[in-house]
């Protein structure tokens, strides 16, 4: 080997101990002052968070205002009709997006704050029958009916202390009413400001594309920068795509639900179905939050119309899980069902409902960026002379949603 060739990989490995050391030492550090440093992260990403509250706005607001967009004045040629065709595009997808939700909560809050208030009295009242039962009851002719009088049971003090839980309990709603008040004035003001940066975003959403790309493709080398056009297009289609196809499944289950309870005649049609179709936008455990919650509210009405309507779900959610989605939003995630289900639970631990939402799209695109990746490198090492063909590729036939999910 030449002395300069033998010196170049000399200086080469050097780099590589260098920079693995300074990694480790990074890394370290990092890992011994972890709180720290979330806390620094947390404080700049305050500083952000009207921005990035827009971009969230933007991103959802744009899937709908794309679609009404296209169906306003589609062949007209005026000036005026096509300068207005955006700003009307985007003040309708705000009005549907936001109108849907403002429904559905003052549907389902008034109602919930009843069901509860109902049912704290009806188990008083079940009490109180009890301890009446109890002083007319002949127990001698009961089985073990002897055992059974022994048995002493202060329904007065029973009732007491479903009287002071409820009571705490309702002084602890009320403080965290009132905290969560404070929290939601708190970010009034940042939601405000993101809402007005959505809209200038979806203004001029072709002019930020373009400044964009200008700035990626002068400041990054040239592969750098095709990678991340790449990455860009792939996350904004599947986004896109995910939302689209999410919202029509929510509202066939919705329709669905509606239909089956007015055939079985079951109470709150509007608000259950409203909400079971509006949970459903979370994946795969969205539907059966909304089934435990109408359960909760129907359970003040009829136990045994609360036992209809859980079957009802139960059977409706594995209808839709086997038949509906697979067709409806399996096609457009190209996700297994098993990473739905890990998207959803790292999703819902990091960020709650909205994580969950925003966790399968994201897995989806990096699922498929990560098959991209692998199949370019299978082709890349069965190119090399003396290599064996790759196997052959995973099929997505499974990306399909789990049974009985919504």
């Amino acid at each position: 080997m030449l002395p300069g060739r033998q010196n170049r990989n000399i200086k080469r490995i050097s780099k590589w101990i260098i920079g693995i050391a300074a990694a480790c030492i990074l890394i370290y550090l990092a890992a011994s002052n972890i709180s720290g440093i979330l806390a620094e992260l947390s404080s700049f990403a305050g500083l952000f968070m009207p921005l990035i509250i827009g971009a969230v706005i933007a991103l959802v607001i744009n899937v709908p205002m794309r679609s009404i967009e296209k169906r306003l004045f589609p062949k007209t040629t005026r000036p005026r009709l096509i300068r207005f065709r955006r700003p009307l595009a985007i003040i309708s997808a705000e009005i549907l997006v936001f109108g849907i939700f403002v429904l559905v909560a003052a549907l389902v809050i008034p109602e919930l704050v009843k069901a509860v208030a109902l049912l704290s009295g009806n188990l008083l009242s079940f009490v109180d029958r009890l301890a009446q039962l109890e002083s007319t009851i002949d127990f001698s002719k009961l089985p073990f009916g002897n055992y059974l009088s022994q048995i002493d049971i202060d329904w007065n003090e029973i009732r007491t202390s479903i009287e002071q839980l409820v009571r705490s309990q309702g002084m602890n709603a009320f403080n965290t009413a009132l905290n969560t008040a404070g929290s939601v004035a708190g970010g009034l003001l940042n939601f405000v400001i993101g809402s007005v940066f959505a809209i200038y975003a979806l203004f001029h959403k072709e002019k930020l594309q373009s400044q964009a790309k200008r700035l990626i493709s002068a400041w990054l080398p040239s592969k750098a920068a095709r990678q991340i056009f790449h990455i860009s297009s792939v996350c904004g289609e599947t986004f896109r795509n995910f939302i689209a196809a999410q919202t029509t499944e929510a509202l066939i289950l919705g329709s669905m639900c509606a239909l089956g309870m007015m055939i079985l005649r079951l109470p709150y049609v509007p608000m259950i179905s409203a909400l079971v179709g509006v949970t459903a936008l979370i994946p795969v455990i969205g539907a059966f939050i909304g089934t435990i919650v109408g359960a909760f509210m129907m359970l003040t009405v009829d136990p045994i119309k609360t036992v209809i309507f859980v079957v009802f779900l139960l059977i409706l959610q594995q209808i839709e899980g086997n038949l509906i989605y697979p067709k409806v939003v399996g096609a457009s995630i190209r996700l297994p069902a098993m990473w739905v289900l890990a998207a959803v639970t790292v999703g819902g631990s990091a960020g709650g409902p909205f994580g969950m939402l925003v966790g399968v799209p994201t897995a989806s695109a990096l699922y498929t960026l990560i098959r991209e990746a692998t199949e370019h490198r299978e082709q890349k090492l069965a190119s090399e002379p003396g290599s064996e063909a790759p196997p052959a590729p995973e099929s997505t036939a499974d990306a399909v949603k789990p049974e009985g999910s919504g």
